[in-house]
């Protein structure tokens, strides 16, 4: 979990987020996930390459990471000042979200399907280097 600075007074609050600063990499795609029913689970997958910072915006949702070896933890994401960094080869997925969840989505590289894991066995092969 990665807890961002908030600035702010009676006008509201602020919370800046830079790369290499703040977090661990360079930002060079952001996305957003919004609308999604709280029975869908989005992601069902790894990264070769790629690194991740997820913030709920708005609303909440739940992470769940798992590193092909039988750990796994679950993370609530609802406080738009905290996310999760998810490193690269690491198997996330999102769910149980709220109706007004917004998830925030910075990454450290381009969108390239060739990168993405989408089988957990073939994750888990990899991983453990079968």
């Amino acid at each position: 979990m990665v807890e961002f600075p908030q600035k702010g007074d009676e006008r509201g609050h602020l919370v800046i987020v830079e790369g290499n600063i703040d977090i661990p990499f360079e930002i060079k795609r952001i996305f957003y996930i919004y609308g999604s029913d709280k029975d869908v689970v989005r992601g069902k997958h790894a990264n070769r390459k790629s690194e991740f910072i997820l913030i709920n915006l708005a609303g909440s949702s739940k992470v769940k990471v798992k590193d092909g070896k039988g750990n796994e933890a679950i993370f609530c994401l609802n406080r738009p000042h905290t996310g999760i960094y998810l490193p690269k080869l690491i198997w996330k997925d999102m769910y149980d979200f709220s109706k007004d969840s917004v998830l925030l989505c910075l990454s450290s590289e381009h969108y390239d399907a060739d990168e993405y894991i989408r089988d957990y066995d073939e994750f888990v092969k990899i991983i453990n280097g079968k």
